[in-house]
């Protein structure tokens, strides 16, 4: 076994400390990567806290890794020692179902191996995420990082990138488009970036009117204060598509009368409580509320290498390991320009 160290939650009601654990051996298949950057996602916090589900604990958190690949098995031909690798938010899958046939691998129907909270497909062994020193994955799950990107920024690229790219990328959103974006956080800003580079007219959805700089300084053409009446009134019936990225609970009927007739709600953000969508909201236009996980490790791949092309890459904020517990708390309070990054080096 391969000693590693990381931060982990001992329980839904502890908060992360340091903590020392082994990663499996490096098979034949297997990449190993030291940790270099990993990205802090919403669902982080959600997982040690056991908002969705029951948690597996310990419980090292962390699906946004980029490093430097430092062992590979014999049978491996995707990576050698020295390239820069990375992780997303699964680690392996069935392979053999319909939908991993098909490289939507994240809608395993066996169910696939989450980066961590999860098992792997032995259903036996736990997986631990990237808040750790070093990780060993199938080197079919591990993704090539483009040279001319930021290795820092692009961490959330897989998760926040992926979630927000897939979606637009599956409803062919695009040119003659108007795309609003719901949110202006960690996914918002990912889907403004992508909105805007595929071709479409972008509006961002927010709360706080103080984000309107910042949603034009990202390439948004406009911006929609959704508290103030006259704003929501004039937004009514004018988007083919609204990419949902908020995870606190919504008014759905509010966002859905400005769609306009066939458009798209499509849900990118998890709300703790269930949805409530007023029927009489979707009838009426012919619309659609629909929801989008990541994407699929050959999605996740062109996503990579669209932002190497385009000189996308999320804006962070670094942060040491040590303040991992501050940083969750200024999450919650939406205090962050718009991932927190954790340079590993700190461990």
């Amino acid at each position: 076994m391969i000693p590693a160290k990381g931060y982990a939650a001992q329980s839904a009601e502890t908060d992360l400390a340091p903590w020392n654990f082994e990663r499996r051996e490096v098979g034949a298949n297997d990449v190993q990567f030291d940790v270099a950057y990993c990205g802090v996602c919403h669902s982080d916090l959600h997982q040690i806290r056991n908002d969705w589900f029951p948690g597996i604990f310990p419980m090292v958190p962390g699906h946004e890794i980029v490093g430097k690949v430092v062992k590979v098995g014999n049978a491996v031909t995707k990576f050698k020692i020295g390239d820069l690798a990375a992780v997303g938010c699964m680690v392996d899958s069935c392979r053999t179902c319909e939908n991993c046939q098909n490289g939507l691998e994240q809608y395993c129907l066996k169910g696939g191996a989450p980066t961590y909270n999860g098992f792997e497909m032995d259903r036996k062994t736990p997986t631990y995420g990237g808040y750790s020193n070093t990780i060993v994955t199938n080197e079919d799950f591990v993704l090539k990082v483009p040279e001319k990107l930021d290795l820092a920024a692009t961490a959330p690229l897989l998760c926040a990138g992926i979630t927000t790219y897939s979606p637009l990328k599956h409803w062919k959103v695009g040119k003659g488009h108007k795309l609003a974006v719901l949110g202006l956080g960690g996914l918002g800003h990912m889907g403004v970036k992508f909105g805007v580079a595929f071709g479409a007219e972008v509006t961002v959805l927010s709360t706080s009117p103080k984000k309107e700089a910042d949603a034009k300084k990202l390439g948004a053409h406009n911006f929609v204060v959704t508290t103030d009446p006259e704003q929501v009134k004039v937004a009514k019936n004018s988007f083919d598509f609204i990419l949902d990225t908020v995870s606190a609970e919504h008014d759905f009927s509010l966002y859905l009368s400005m769609l306009k007739t066939d458009g798209v709600h499509i849900l990118v953000g998890l709300p703790s409580e269930a949805l409530k969508v007023p029927p009489f909201s979707i009838v009426g236009g012919r619309k659609s509320v629909a929801g989008s996980s990541i994407g699929g490790i050959q999605e996740t791949q062109e996503m990579l290498d669209f932002c190497a092309e385009h000189n996308i890459v999320s804006d962070i904020e670094m942060i040491d390991i040590k303040d991992i517990n501050t940083a969750y708390e200024r999450m919650l309070k939406g205090d962050v320009r718009y991932r927190f990054v954790i340079d590993m080096a700190t461990l």
